[in-house]
C-alpha cells in the first residue's frame, strides 16, 4: 500500500497516511481541520545486480565456442628462385 505525504495550507503540519490507489486523496488536517495538501518528492531509484546493461543480456562466447571471425584469404604460393 503507497504512502502520501501531505501538509496542512493553514497551520504546515506534515503527515503521512498509508492509501490504496483507489482511495480517496484527505482533505483535512488531523491537526487544525484545515484544508491540505499532496507533498510530492523525487523517487530515487537504485539498480543493483546484472541485467540493467545492453551488455549484460547479450550473449557471451564460453570457451567451447569459438568466436566469429572473418576468414583471411589463403597466402600467394612462393615462387622458387633457380
Amino acid at each position: 500500500m503507497p504512502t502520501y505525504q501531505y501538509a496542512c495550507n493553514a497551520c504546515a503540519h506534515e503527515f503521512e497516511a498509508f492509501q490504496s490507489f483507489s482511495d480517496a486523496s484527505l482533505t483535512q488536517c488531523p491537526e487544525c481541520k484545515g484544508e491540505i495538501r499532496k507533498v510530492y518528492t523525487a523517487v530515487g531509484v537504485v539498480f543493483k545486480g546484472s541485467g540493467f546493461y545492453k551488455t549484460d543480456s547479450a550473449k557471451k562466447t564460453t570457451a567451447s565456442e569459438p568466436a566469429k571471425t572473418t576468414p583471411t584469404p589463403p597466402a600467394a604460393p612462393v615462387a622458387k628462385a633457380d
